[in-house]
């Protein structure tokens, strides 16, 4: 294989997962950055994730008894499947944004910025609370936040369980406490945290992961591609979800294809033992709420563990499982900013004094594919072992990861692909809520084609 930035990520994660180095003989990796304007390997992160993910779904299928076979994943594609989100139509057009009208980067009254997060209403409500009730408007909020410091506002969003992150530069992140922990560490950990048998796989299917079942509750983006990922490769996947809690319509329907779904009320005793139910039949739990919140409610790894032994667990955290900030709400654009990313692609931009977003939510979506190849490394180690075990991922971390990619000289200069550059991408079929077109899957199996039912 050509050594490229795409090869070398790829190299790393199947080492980090444990899967045999021969499985890069099998990747076929098309394309180099830039493939997105951006100072950072993002194309690089995107390709290697997801062929990770597809070779670990193909290492599965060779153990169930199947062949060996090569994976093909195009740069470019990857790139557009990290983006999946924003190339949603329905019906041909496009849904509506799940941006709030206030979210976003503003000044604070000390001259440092702050981004505010408040796409989900009680996020939105508590901000203006906080604000103290200003008008409900871009304006309102900006002459509000005049009279605050932006690492005060940052740290009483948090106090208040709300979501806000101060930009800070790459040597600002260094010196903060939470950024020692995840130093050093993996973008994803694999811990046994339970005793059982080897449980073999599954016989020999025409998918690698079918006839394997899979619980999810996730919400927004990072843990619900993981499920969508685990779903190409044909694992029966329920995702779970609550009437009460607030989600985004059009990231369901991006990252929901090929699986069904379930409302529960984890708050009423018999819809918890429903979930339970579920758990015994199930080979994996995948959940991506802040750290000790299922675990408030009873529904902690180790405690589902012990209902199943033999269960893999998966969490998604933001800022990790260590650390002063463990129980901080974080989305990626939060962990963007707060980590240096924004910083550092303004100073390449040579704009220093306005924060520069990623091309996409690139931390969400590898986090995602980190955690699906997480999840099948311990099912097979689960059939070789024996033993429960909990995949562990964070935004954090994987930022951490992308930033050791290094970066792309000029990469800024390229150009912000649009619908009609995807166009051979996409695949549309009948939904119940009208014709879906959506970015197909990138990674392309030689014998078991990925896809959704």
């Amino acid at each position: 294989m050509v050594r490229t930035a795409g090869a070398d990520a790829l190299r790393g994660l199947l080492q980090v997962a444990g899967l045999p180095g021969a499985l890069l003989g099998q990747a076929r990796l098309e394309g180099e950055d830039p493939v997105q304007p951006s100072s950072f390997h993002v194309g690089a992160a995107a390709q290697a994730s997801i062929a990770a993910a597809a070779l670990a779904a193909a290492e599965i299928h060779r153990q169930r008894g199947g062949q060996a076979q090569a994976v093909r994943v195009s740069m470019r594609h990857a790139a557009a499947e990290f983006r999946s989100e924003r190339h949603l139509r329905l019906d041909g057009a496009l849904p509506p944004d799940p941006w709030d009208a206030i979210a976003g980067l503003y000044r604070c009254g000390d001259g440092g910025a702050v981004r505010l997060h408040t796409n989900f209403p009680h996020h939105r409500a508590g901000m203006l609370r906080l604000l103290g009730e200003p008008p409900a408007t871009r304006e309102g909020v900006a002459a509000a936040l005049r009279g605050w410091r932006a690492l005060e506002l940052e740290e009483a969003a948090a106090t208040a369980g709300l979501c806000a992150a101060a930009p800070r530069g790459t040597a600002e992140w260094a010196a903060h406490p939470q950024a020692a922990a995840p130093a050093g560490q993996p973008p994803l950990l694999l811990e046994r945290i339970g005793a059982a048998p080897p449980t073999k796989l599954p016989p020999l299917a025409t998918r690698p992961l079918a006839g394997l079942r899979v619980v999810e509750m996730t919400r927004i983006i990072a843990g619900p591609v993981a499920g969508r990922c685990l779903a190409a490769h044909g694992a029966e996947v329920l995702h779970i979800g609550a009437a009460h809690l607030p989600t985004i319509p059009a990231l369901d329907m991006d990252t929901g294809r090929g699986k069904r779904r379930l409302l529960l009320d984890l708050r009423q005793p018999a819809e918890k033992a429903a979930l339970e139910e579920h758990v015994r039949g199930a080979d994996v739990f995948l959940q991506s709420y802040r750290p000790g919140a299922l675990a408030a409610r009873g529904v902690s790894p180790e405690a589902l563990a012990a209902l199943r032994p033999g269960l893999i667990c998966a969490s998604l955290s933001a800022y990790g499982h260590l650390g002063p900030w463990t129980g901080r709400r974080g989305f990626d654009s939060l962990v963007q900013t707060a980590t240096g990313f924004n910083q550092d692609e303004a100073e390449a931009a040579g704009t220093p004094d306005s924060p520069r977003p990623l091309p996409c939510q690139a931390l969400d979506h590898a986090s995602g594919y980190l955690l699906a190849l997480g999840i099948q490394a311990a099912l097979l180690r689960r059939a070789e072992e024996g033993g429960s075990w909990h995949v562990r991922v964070s935004l954090a971390a994987t930022g951490q990861w992308l930033r050791g990619l290094g970066r792309v000289e000029g990469g800024l200069a390229a150009q912000d692909p649009g619908q009609e550059d995807v166009a051979g991408l996409l695949e549309e079929r009948d939904s119940p809520l009208g014709r879906v077109s959506a970015i197909r899957h990138a990674a392309e199996m030689e014998r078991t084609p990925a896809g959704w039912d």
